[in-house]
């Protein structure tokens, strides 16, 4: 967090608010975030899902593999009457569906493996989002709109799923959801459970470029998108206050439990309690059927003890001015147990996406930052590097899908640069990587390792990277199902 100061007292920050629990203001900015940006995510950052197709395939294999297995664990009899004949509707559920890629690339996968047609004509899959504009996103995907009846948009968050009965779902899963979700930041301090509060102050430059302070304040306050969307952008250039205040336990899900996992760690140590996430393991317990497949969260996170009691971890990120927690893992196992959620395991999703995939895998990203000398002065080096890593890549790599990367070139690039940059983007070929963060699998890497060399890298380095262990805060999948499954 930042605390604004500054000398003069006059050009000090203005207030956009008061002080509440950091997961209110979180909730809030989410709002303001999808409503102002939410066709223009990708600008702003990626996930593994936005344009890549391994993330989907990995869960339709792994889908195709468990469900053949149960179907071949029931009794014969069961297979050829009553309500297990294999004509039961199968419902799917994506919470936080983004622009609709998963869900299309996981559909197109299912329907290719199940050669058998038992599993893919039974499917309902359900995008859920609490965002109107990310669901237009997601309908106006023309990959996601040749599966036709077999899809349904619903607008809702993980506690407005009421209508669907316990035991109706056999599969969940999110992608990078759990770290938008509402979450708290406490502490423990001579005996009580402490919050963090923040308020947000609008810095001094911007102030000039909106003369109806009070019209802003009172829009931001209402998260009136509509009447902040004709104004400059400003959700960058907020500064956050912060003080620290004793908890009310009552608002607390899993309160007893928070608490003693609290008591293993240092006393005013800041740690994410991600409230929500651990709302949404109730939820998809309830949701699930007996015999599911299971639930399903890939995001950020730890469950390293030694790392959640470090001081100097990164409890959250803000993009865009929108807030992204780091997941405790550590906690939420807990929390799934407590539920009675069956088999928990937690993973590398690196190694959920090869192991489902039959390849051993590393994002495009890991490729880079395996380069000996990564530039580090000018956004725009790493922006050429990146792109002319691509074009070698490219020389091995074949997506199922017509996708190119789209990069913002960074403000600045000198103009020689920026033509050059602008030709490697337009020379891409279709089938070619589709995001900076994309699963590129070792033997499309080492098919290129030759031109890779030629741009600095080094073979012997990037061969390791694709076994190297996870970071201390890494991307991982959290799974929770029957324990049979």
């Amino acid at each position: 967090m930042v605390e604004p100061v500054a000398e003069n007292e006059e050009a000090l920050p203005q207030l956009l608010g008061d002080f509440a629990p950091i997961d209110v203001w979180q909730r809030h900015m989410n709002t303001l975030f999808y409503g102002l940006r939410g066709e223009r995510v990708r600008e702003l950052y990626q996930t593994f899902a936005a344009a890549d197709y391994r993330l989907g395939y990995a869960l339709a294999a792994d889908y195709v593999e468990r469900a053949t297995q149960r179907q071949k664990a029931r009794p014969e009899p069961s297979r050829r009457a009553g309500p297990e004949t294999g004509t039961a509707p199968l419902t799917i559920m994506e919470w936080g569906c983004g622009n609709g890629n998963l869900a299309a690339c996981f559909l197109d996968h299912v329907k290719a493996l199940d050669r058998d047609a038992t599993l893919y004509p039974r499917m309902q899959y359900v995008l859920i989002d609490a965002s109107e504009t990310v669901l237009d996103g997601a309908r106006a995907n023309a990959e996601l709109a040749k599966h036709g009846d077999r899809v349904q948009f619903v607008r809702a968050t993980v506690p407005d799923l009421q209508s669907y009965a316990d035991g109706s779902v056999d599969r969940i899963f999110c992608n990078e959801l759990w770290s938008e979700l509402p979450t708290k930041l406490l502490l423990r301090k001579a005996g009580d459970v402490m919050e963090e509060h923040i308020r947000p102050n609008l810095k001094e430059t911007r102030l000039p470029d909106f003369p109806d302070w009070q019209g802003l304040v009172q829009a931001f306050d209402q998260a009136d998108v509509a009447g902040l969307k004709p104004l400059p952008a400003f959700l960058e250039d907020i500064l956050w206050e912060r003080e620290y205040h004793k908890i009310d336990a009552k608002d607390v899900p899993f309160r007893r439990l928070i608490a003693d996992f609290l008591k293993l760690f240092d006393e005013e140590l800041l740690m994410p309690v991600n409230v929500g996430a651990a709302v949404s393991l109730k939820e998809a317990h309830r949701l699930l059927a007996p015999d599911a497949i299971g639930f399903s969260s890939f995001d950020a996170g730890t469950a390293d003890e030694a790392v959640l009691n470090d001081p100097e971890k990164p409890c959250y990120n803000l993009v865009g001015g929108q807030f992204s927690f780091m997941v405790n893992l550590a906690l939420l196992e807990d929390v799934a147990k407590q539920v009675g959620g069956g088999r928990v395991t937690t993973e590398p999703q690196k190694e959920f996406v090869g192991r489902s995939l039959g390849v051993n895998v590393m994002s495009l990203m890991d490729v880079l930052a395996s380069h000996p000398n990564l530039p580090q002065d000018a956004p725009w080096q790493i922006d050429r590097l990146l792109m002319k890593t691509v074009e070698a890549l490219n020389a091995g790599y074949v997506s199922p899908y017509e996708r190119t990367i789209d990069l913002p070139l960074s403000s600045g690039t000198p103009e020689e640069t920026r033509r050059e940059l602008e030709q490697l983007l337009a020379r891409q070929v279709r089938q070619g990587v589709p995001d900076t963060v994309a699963y590129l699998a070792e033997e499309e890497v080492m098919k290129a390792a030759g031109q890779l060399e030629e741009l600095g890298y080094d073979r012997s380095t990037l061969q390791a990277a694709f076994m190297a262990p996870p970071q201390p805060v890494d991307y991982f999948h959290f799974r929770m199902g029957p324990d049979k499954q």
